[in-house]
């Protein structure tokens, strides 16, 4: 069934780029004929390419980060994102037994999707194995590297009907370089080469993209490089074990590698392949540790890896009564695989080794069109496409203690993956185009095909071995915008969002009986949906630009960890033990509000503001939700002029709320400062040097969403002294850039 799903969808996304091709084959003949019968058009594009796939278009609840933003700013990561222009973008960095990952109003994990060129990033992770004490597999988000990017899209609120599964926070769309990002007007070939050293985590890199542009034909290579260590903190204890705060040494190597060839076809069309690889290594001492292991003889190793390889179609129309506008299409590989080792020899001579290996290779296809167009006195903006897959994920503990490699298994059994998504909107503009309704729709369906035994886990004697998991989901939207003025929008939004289980949720099964416990998936869990509600209003004028959002979200079947008693496994002692398993809670509700606004004097200077604020709960039984950060404000004021310019940055949070648990830590609010400055020499045509110190007065402060379960009462290999989580203080940053 999902195999003539798969077919369907791929017949529908070929048949569109063929009829994009017949529409404007037939318009451009056309004019040619009336011309002189025979004479082709030259080929004509209208600035950058935005694909017509792209979510954030014409989405008031998204904002861009441009490349000349992340110069700027000089933002290097998802924490940078968050402390500049996104402040409702939190990452936390993950610590020993405390995993990290992205959070967009206060959701994080399966619940944000990242896409790089429309394409997702498969989120994976080994709940069983997260509280190890390296830094785990805990989220693939951020499997990229901001070289790599010309833009930025952060796209907020429970909304699946451009994104699909998994939107129930919001999603980061990621654009890679094209080559006419590096070349300019009156130039075939450009170039971009940077140099950066970092002080809180003592790293040097460096990145170069090169594009060249032989007639209708356009090549681009990038490539990174960034070796460091592991990142400062505010702690002071040197000590081994587990009352340890100074961060454990680390080496960090991380890399990146893309290759585009782009071939502009005549009457707007486009082709291309795109191929990228993105790896970061880890080697940490795990200090905090040493004591029960042996000193010096027992290190941890986190192995990050994307690889993608694509076909890529774009068309752009030249004639303004073409029956397609645009559209794009991409056929993709794409292989993310991640690995987390710790062990050699306990402080007894013993050898104890673990190995956590997972990977996800996907074959997809996605794609969008729109369409213009007058009908019944209104305009009509139709925008449609779709996205399918097949992904087969596996993952395997390698487990090595006193020798013995019995203990190896697979915690999560070989899994093939299909989804598929189509979805259409109509923007219709109503009179004078000021007021703008549109309704849309998408259609999800999945289905998980495991592929689990005895042999690679002995637990399904107890538990059954699992068996397949599908479902399918509506998702509408109704946005509406009103033009007040020239300056002022208002906007609203209903829509609704889905999220398929992860198999991870579904299918894991490590079950320690010697200890009485096992960490169970749960096959019977429905999808998460959500109802969300959005307004708010944007003002831009020549000097002055804004933005209000309020925003309402209700989730059911909201899936999350229970710890419940067992009485009934033979397996455990006496037959009682601890079930750490996956439930569905009926209601949570996030309710909240962000602003951002930027002030451009005549004299040079500039002020920007931004906040971002949400609560929380579980309505039924009114738990805080601790993965909602706290009130978040970023305030700058600075100067810039033709050459050089200066920025003074405070970032300001509360503190974390108090959920009435003393074993979990409510990090107290902070202010930190940064001040950077930029110069661009007028005798150097295209070069940048571009410095900063960060957390100017050396402030000690926590990320409130990142230590959210770390327990403030107790030390242990998971759970460090509460200084040990600390961000880095004081540090220095210097790049230089050269545009050629």
């Amino acid at each position: 069934m999902a195999s003539r799903r798969l077919r369907s969808i791929l017949t529908t996304c070929t048949a569109l780029a063929l009829l994009s091709m017949a529409a404007e084959a037939s318009a451009q003949q056309a004019a040619t004929t009336e011309q002189n019968g025979t004479t082709l058009r030259p080929i004509t594009l209208k600035g950058k390419r935005v694909k017509a796939g792209d979510p954030a278009e014409s989405n008031p609840l998204a904002s861009t980060t441009t490349a000349d933003d992340i110069a700027k700013r000089d933002i290097g990561s998802l924490k940078d994102l968050g402390n500049t222009t996104e402040p409702g973008v939190d990452f936390a960095e993950a610590r020993p037994g405390k995993p990290g990952g992205l959070f967009i109003r206060g959701l994080g994990g399966p619940r944000v999707v990242t896409l790089v060129d429309n394409i997702p990033i498969a989120y994976f992770e080994n709940f069983a194995r997260a509280a190890q004490a390296t830094s785990t597999l805990s989220s693939s988000s951020a499997n990229f590297d901001f070289s790599a990017l010309s833009s930025v899209d952060v796209i907020r609120g429970a909304d699946s009907s451009r994104i699909g599964s998994g939107a129930l926070g919001g999603a980061l769309s990621l654009h890679t370089l094209e080559p006419e990002d590096l070349i300019g007007p009156e130039k075939d070939w450009g170039g971009l080469a940077k140099a950066t050293y970092s002080g809180d985590d003592r790293s040097i890199g460096g990145s170069i993209a090169v594009a060249k542009k032989i007639e209708n034909t356009s090549i681009l290579f990038q490539g990174a490089y960034k070796r460091g260590h592991e990142l400062d903190n505010k702690g002071e204890s040197n000590v081994f074990g587990s009352a340890r705060t100074k961060p454990n040494p680390a080496d960090v190597n991380q890399s990146n590698l893309m290759v585009k060839l782009r071939q502009d076809l005549e009457g707007g069309h486009r082709i291309g392949i795109t191929a990228e690889r993105y790896l970061s290594k880890t080697d940490t001492d795990l200090k905090t540790l040493w004591g029960t292991y042996m000193p010096r003889e027992y290190a941890g190793d986190d192995d990050r890896e994307r690889d993608r390889v694509s076909i890529d179609y774009e068309y752009e129309a030249t004639a303004a009564d073409a029956l397609i506008d645009r559209a794009n299409l991409s056929v993709y590989w794409q292989r993310t695989a991640q690995m987390s080792r710790s062990g050699d020899q306990r402080a007894n001579g013993s050898t104890y080794i673990r190995k956590d290996s997972m990977q996800n290779n996907a074959y997809g296809i996605v794609g969008g069109a729109e369409s213009n167009f007058d009908s019944g006195g209104l305009n009509h903006t139709l925008r449609f496409g779709g996205a399918a897959s097949i992904s087969y994920f596996d993952q395997y503990l390698y487990a090595n203690t006193g020798g013995s490699s019995s203990a190896s298994q697979s915690d999560i059994p070989e899994v093939t993956g299909k989804h598929i998504g189509l979805y259409a909107e109509d923007e219709i503009a109503f009179g004078d185009g000021s007021f703008k309704l549109t309704p849309g729709i998408r259609f999800d369906a999945f289905r998980y095909d495991p592929k689990g035994s005895t042999n690679s886990n002995p637990a399904y004697d107890t538990f059954g071995t699992p068996g397949s998991n599908d479902g399918a989901r509506f998702s509408p939207k109704l946005l509406a915008t009103y033009d007040l003025s020239p300056e002022v929008q208002l906007f609203a939004q209903w829509s609704m969002a889905y999220r398929a289980p992860t198999m991870n949720e579904l299918y894991l099964n490590f079950s320690n009986a010697s200890f009485g416990y096992a960490v169970l998936g749960n096959p019977d869990l429905k999808p998460e949906i959500s109802n969300g509600f959005e307004a708010g209003a944007t003002y831009q004028s020549g000097d002055l630009t804004g933005k209000l959002t309020v925003f309402h979200n209700r989730y059911k079947n909201f899936i999350e960890q229970q710890t419940e008693p067992n009485t009934a496994n033979p397996a455990f002692p006496g037959g009682s033990g601890t079930y750490f398993i996956y439930r569905n809670v009926p209601n949570v509700r996030i309710t909240g509000i962000e602003a951002k606004a930027r002030k451009d004097f005549a004299n040079g200077f500039f002020g920007t503001a931004s906040l971002a604020y949400a609560y929380g709960v579980d309505v039924d039984t009114n738990d805080l939700i601790r993965t909602v950060a706290p009130f978040k404000s970023v305030v700058s004021f600075g100067y810039a002029s033709e050459t050089w310019g200066s920025e003074l940055t405070g970032i300001f949070a509360a503190g974390m709320r108090d959920d009435g648990d003393s074993a979990t830590f409510d990090a107290p609010g902070y202010g930190v400062a940064n001040l950077t400055a930029w110069w661009e020499p007028e005798q150097t045509n295209g070069l940048r040097i571009q410095a900063g110190v960060y957390n100017l007065f050396d402030k000690k402060y926590w990320n409130a969403v990142g230590v959210r379960d770390v327990n403030p009462g107790s030390s242990s290999s998971t759970n460090q002294p509460v200084d040990f989580y600390t961000e880095a203080g004081r540090s220095f940053k210097i790049s230089l850039t050269q545009r050629f």
